[in-house]
């Protein structure tokens, strides 16, 4: 009996597997990613204080009739937003900027419910990062990736606290890089992705599919204020290099290197120097009025605006490698960046 159920079970035909289809007893899942990666991501609450006016006694004819004063009522406002922890050993947490602007006291929830009383380390505007402090045991960090490998295409998930309702996450693809002109921030070369950010979002990861963080996600392009599939995070490579300035000085300390650029007039890609002042780093450097920047430390440079966020968030006193184009020949050069206030006195 057992022999006939075998040979009939080998005449019968087998299964159809349809194609990309998960295999039976298998499930198509990040589930261990988000584990790994979400006990990093906090909820960050913030209280300010506002000055608001009162609209009777803002009424001139009013003030005038009774002799009010023209005073203010200030009045307590509270947000919330998202940070990753980035340095568990030093309690270090990386978010926005905006997430923190005119914060009187900083609280940050872990995702295991503790509370903590978090210091601003500092915070840069232009940039809209900010670091932040806690002092607690058992924290878990989130590996820092390299956003410049990033590519179009790439799987991306997005970690946050969306309308305060606790941590969500949200997944997609990385739609473009190296996205400027937005009008969000002073220095921009955003990661765009389709990932959802939500309000509160704001702060929080966004991370590889191997559970690396690539981008802090600071902005959605929203008429109504929802989301409409186009996001914008803070590529780390930035963030890092921001981080390490406020870390060490509480401020930063931006360089420059003396040139003014436009778009190329061949409508080629690149950053063309139009202007360059005696005496700069790129004269010294042998850089000349009419060169075309390709590249900043191998990283391509598709526009002036990205070689100007790229030269916004370097250090002072670091030295770069500038591969340019005169006329056809391809030639290299390596500059040191010079501090933004040694240039103004000149």
């Amino acid at each position: 009996m057992i022999l006939r159920l075998a040979l009939l079970s080998l005449l019968l035909p087998p299964t159809p597997i349809l194609a990309g289809a998960v295999p039976p007893g298998q499930k198509a899942s990040v589930a261990s990613i988000v584990r790994a990666v979400t006990p990093g991501v906090v909820n960050i609450a913030t209280k300010r204080i506002e000055s608001v006016e009162v609209p009777s006694i803002a009424d001139p004819v009013l003030q005038e009739f009774f002799e009010i004063p023209n005073t203010r009522l200030k009045r307590e406002t509270t947000s919330a937003g998202s940070g990753v922890i980035v340095d568990a050993a030093r309690g270090l947490i990386l978010t926005n900027e905006h997430v923190v602007r005119g914060a009187s006291v900083i609280e940050v929830t872990t995702k295991d419910d503790r509370r903590f009383r978090a210091q601003l380390v500092g915070k840069d505007k232009a940039t809209d990062v900010a670091v932040l402090k806690i002092k607690a045991d058992n924290l878990s960090a989130v590996p820092m990736g390299d956003s410049r490998t990033l590519e179009v295409g790439d799987f991306v998930l997005a970690v946050g606290n969306p309308f305060g309702l606790g941590q969500t996450v949200t997944s997609g693809i990385v739609s473009a890089m190296g996205r400027t002109g937005l009008g969000i921030e002073g220095y921009e070369d955003f990661i765009q992705t389709d990932a959802s950010i939500n309000p509160g979002n704001s702060g929080g990861a966004l991370v590889t599919l191997d559970g690396k963080l690539v981008g802090l996600n600071t902005a959605i392009f929203s008429k109504s204020g929802a989301s409409h599939g186009i996001g914008f995070a803070i590529p780390i490579d930035m963030a890092r290099r921001i981080m390490s300035q406020l870390v060490e000085m509480g401020e930063v300390h931006r360089g420059q290197i003396g040139i003014s650029v436009r778009s190329p007039a061949s409508g080629r890609a690149g950053a063309e120097i139009v202007s360059i002042e005696p005496a700069s780093p790129a004269a010294l450097a042998g850089l000349s009025r009419g060169d075309v920047v390709e590249s900043v430390d191998g990283r391509a440079i598709a526009a002036p605006a990205q070689l100007r966020t790229l030269l916004g968030v370097m250090p002072a006193g670091s030295e770069i490698d500038v591969r340019f184009r005169r006329g056809g020949e391809a030639m290299q050069a390596r500059v040191k960046i010079e501090a933004r206030q040694k240039a103004a006195a000149r």
